[in-house]
């Protein structure tokens, strides 16, 4: 199933990455409700619910039913077989940035963002930011307030730093085959894992543009324990890309600005042919043309609400047959 949004660009990324702070982000906080009996939390951006920062939502979600007038079959998911296990030391885990050894590569860097008071056990999501960015691109991308909420949890948020010898992109594996820095992910999740502790079914990526390639591939190439994956103008260049679990479908919302998201190659394309792929191994896929070219769309609220609505091995997929009430007017199946 795909869904098509049409939503309002917010930030030009120049290339494939942004001259704008990306910590910029203008996030006045948000609010959550609990569906009873659903599992689903709504997370509202309170500045662009009412214009009003001091406003609330109560996010509300209408109890659902088949068309057969029996409540809808409640989604059950499972954990990865296994989990990376760290080759090298591991940093104690706070906010900052912090230092990893994969034993495949060199030492490597990334920003975290991590509570130690929540007590740990949370979710972990991955952020790579796109060409001419910087790790911060995550404060924008994913937004303040989904991750304050992932903090909350007990979880945290990464952003890989890139390594310089990677060449005109960030990331590896934009246009090349070299697996660095899903060792660097492997190493984090492996560290995480050993130390504060995170929940094993709610292991995420999502990126803009050189990072939205990055966790394409970082979705088929870690299918294993990737859980679900959000892309802005993202998607996948070579349909022979390998997996680690060919087998294992996954979810992903995947955005793209249409036909004018061009930056050397068609976003829509490669978006479109990643959607495909996912749908080929029997996958679940939301696809959104956000209509704004190369950019990431004001859409932060959706893509946490996404990544927290599918766990790994999730089935049935929540949204499939029937999108949630709260979703927006201008969303459309």
């Amino acid at each position: 199933m795909h869904l098509r949004i049409s939503a309002v660009s917010l930030l030009l990324l120049a290339g494939c990455g942004g001259d704008d702070d990306p910590s910029a982000s203008g996030e006045t906080g948000s609010t959550t409700s609990e569906a009873e009996g659903t599992g689903t939390t709504v997370y509202v951006d309170d500045a662009s619910s009412s214009g009003d920062p001091d406003a609330t939502s109560t996010g509300e979600v209408p109890e659902e039913s088949s068309s057969s007038g029996e409540p809808p079959v409640e989604p059950m998911w499972g954990e990865p077989e296994a989990l990376p296990t760290p080759d090298g030391p591991c940093p104690e885990f706070t906010s900052g940035v912090l230092d990893f050894a994969p034993g495949e590569i060199e030492p490597r860097q990334a920003r975290v963002w991590y509570d130690p008071d929540a007590g740990g056990g949370g979710p972990i999501v991955f952020y790579w930011h796109g060409t001419g960015s910087n790790p911060l691109e995550a404060e924008f991308g994913l937004g303040q307030a989904a991750i304050d909420d992932i903090l909350m949890r007990g979880g945290m948020v990464v952003a890989p730093v890139a390594d310089p010898d990677a060449g005109q992109f960030p990331w590896y594996l934009v246009l090349g085959q070299q697996e660095d820095d899903l060792h660097l992910m492997d190493e984090i999740v492996g560290c995480a894992a050993a130390g504060p502790g995170i929940d094993p079914s709610r292991i995420h990526s999502l990126g803009m543009s050189a990072g939205g390639l990055q966790t394409s591939q970082a979705s088929l190439r870690r299918a294993s324990y990737m859980a679900s994956v959000v892309t802005y103008s993202g998607g996948l260049l070579d349909p022979e890309t390998p997996s680690d679990d060919p087998d294992r479908p996954f979810p992903a919302l995947i955005y793209h600005g249409g036909p004018d998201d061009i930056v050397i190659i068609s976003f829509q394309q490669a978006s479109e042919r990643y959607a495909s792929y996912i749908d080929d191994r029997g996958g679940y896929t939301v696809m959104c043309d956000h209509g704004g070219a190369h950019t990431i769309p004001d859409a932060r609220v959706f893509s946490w609400q996404f990544l927290l609505d599918h766990p790994f091995g999730i089935t049935p997929y929540p949204y499939e047959g029937q999108l949630p009430d709260w979703i927006p007017d201008y969303c459309a199946e």
